[in-house]
C-alpha cells in the first residue's frame, strides 16, 4: 500500500535554523556507515543558498574529524520546510523538515521513501522522553521508528 507524501512542519524561519545541527540519530545508510561524531553545519550564502557542512569521524570519536563540503536549497519558499541537498553533481536529494521543535533544539529530516531520516539536536545529547515523542511521531507518518540508530557523539565542551 502506498503512503501519503510526508508533511513537513508548517513554516522553518532560515535564520533560526541555520548553526549547528549534530546526528542525534539515522536510518544508516552506505555513506553513513561507519561515521560517528556527525554533525552538520547550515551557514546561509549570500545568493541565497545554504553552505551544508557535513563533519564526521570515521568508525572511533578519537579518529580525525573529516567534512564533506555541500550546498543546499529551500525548494518550497511558502514553508521553507523543503529543501534540496547536494554534496556530489548532478546528486540532489529532498530534504524535508518533518518535526520541529518550537526553540529550534531539535529537528527531524525525513526523506520522501522513508528509507531515510535523521534526528537533528544542537546538543549532542537529546533526552529520552523528547526522543521517545519524536519516535512517535515518526511513526505515526509512516516510518518504521526501530531502523533508527543513535549516533555516537562526543560530550558537549564546556
Amino acid at each position: 500500500m502506498k503512503q501519503p507524501p510526508l508533511k513537513t512542519v508548517e513554516h522553518v524561519d532560515l535564520t533560526r535554523y541555520v548553526g549547528d545541527w549534530y546526528v542525534f540519530a539515522h536510518i544508516p545508510y552506505s555513506l553513513e556507515k561507519g561515521k560517528v561524531g556527525t554533525l552538520d553545519h547550515y551557514a546561509l550564502r549570500p545568493d541565497g543558498r545554504f553552505d551544508n557542512i557535513f563533519k564526521f569521524r570515521r568508525g572511533t570519536l578519537d579518529a580525525p574529524l573529516e567534512q564533506w563540503n555541500g550546498v543546499a536549497w529551500v525548494h518550497n519558499k511558502e514553508t521553507n520546510a523543503e529543501w534540496r541537498v547536494q554534496f556530489v553533481w548532478p546528486l540532489r536529494v529532498p530534504y524535508l523538515i518533518i518535526d520541529l521543535d518550537k526553540d529550534y533544539q531539535w529537528s527531524v529530516i525525513g526523506y520522501p521513501s522513508r528509507k531515510l531520516a535523521w534526528v537533528l539536536s544542537r546538543k549532542p545529547v537529546l533526552d529520552e522522553a523528547t526522543y521517545a515523542g519524536i519516535l512517535q511521531r515518526l511513526k505515526a507518518q509512516g516510518y518504521d521508528e526501530t531502523l533508527l540508530k543513535k549516533v555516537p557523539q562526543l560530550p558537549e565542551a564546556n
